[in-house]
């Protein structure tokens, strides 16, 4: 079964509105091709022959695990290593310097919103191992990383640490390759245990409560909000000032700019690069 046909314009209206109260995301209205592959395979599953149908199916059985799978292929996106690379280098040559000096009893704590299969994290993980070699005496309290997105599928993928080749020829150095990860056999490559073991994963919708996950000294969020509205967008920017510590900072996509919070937020210029300083 296929649902290549096109969507009439009521039931792809109704699918954007199941998936935006689902997870955020505000799908555009030229974005029949992107549901069409991404679900086809999981609806001929189903037998569901229309978007009708498979909405009127999660709304039949909404604890059958339909609503969880629509989610899951629609929000599993490719990611980089090192992405963008300015906000890495900002992170190891200015915000570590800045806060590992200021860390008394606790752990330097970073949280990767949206981190898809792991990438993001794990480069994070690189660059504090890559200071402290350089820095021996800093971050004696140690470091703690959450990664969490809305995608089972990727968080199983970022558990398990093992990437192919293919994935890591996406932003990866030949350099951090060979001191990160250790070669498994037929062309996959697993992160050393140095780096995996600072790293947690959690399941996390970004529209619901932040508040079991503690308080952060940064936090990336980048490349995710411009998928949601502009009142989304500016709900998830205060809920994740309520996690940073005073003084902390936000990352966010190069594509992506925060505004009309002058209450919240000091603009930090980097050169390349701008970071995001929580009042």
């Amino acid at each position: 079964m296929s649902i290549n046909k096109a969507f009439s314009p009521q039931e792809y209206e109704a699918f954007r509105k199941f998936l935006q109260e689902a997870c955020g995301i505000l799908l555009g209205d030229n974005k029949q091709y992107l549901v069409s592959s991404r679900l086809g395979k999981l609806m001929a599953q189903k037998n569901l022959g229309s978007l009708t149908d498979l909405v009127r199916e999660i709304e039949r059985n909404p604890r059958g695990g339909l609503k969880e799978a629509v989610v899951d292929a629609m929000t599993t996106n490719e990611t980089l290593w090192f992405r963008d690379v300015h906000p890495f280098n900002i992170l190891q040559d200015r915000v570590l310097p800045e806060l590992a000096p200021k860390l008394k009893a606790e752990p330097l704590k970073i949280w990767s919103a949206a981190c898809s299969t792991g990438q993001e994290p794990y480069s994070i993980s690189m660059v504090i191992e890559e200071f402290r070699k350089k820095n021996p005496s800093a971050l004696r309290t140690g470091e703690r990383i959450l990664g969490t997105d809305i995608s089972p599928t990727a968080l199983n993928a970022a558990r398990s640490g093992t990437y192919e080749m293919l994935a890591l020829g996406r932003g990866l150095s030949k350099d951090r390759l060979t001191q990160h990860f250790t070669q498994t056999g037929e062309g996959r490559w697993k992160v050393n245990p140095n780096i995996q073991k600072r790293v947690d994963f959690r399941s996390i919708n970004l529209l619901h409560s932040y508040s079991m996950l503690g308080r952060f000294d940064v936090v990336f969020c980048r490349n995710v909000l411009i998928y949601f509205s502009a009142e989304l967008k500016r709900d998830i920017l205060k809920r994740i000032h309520g996690t940073l510590k005073p003084g902390g900072y936000l990352f966010l996509g190069a594509s992506e700019a925060l505004s009309n919070m002058p209450e919240l937020y000091e603009m930090v210029q980097c050169r390349p690069g701008i970071i995001y300083r929580a009042k």
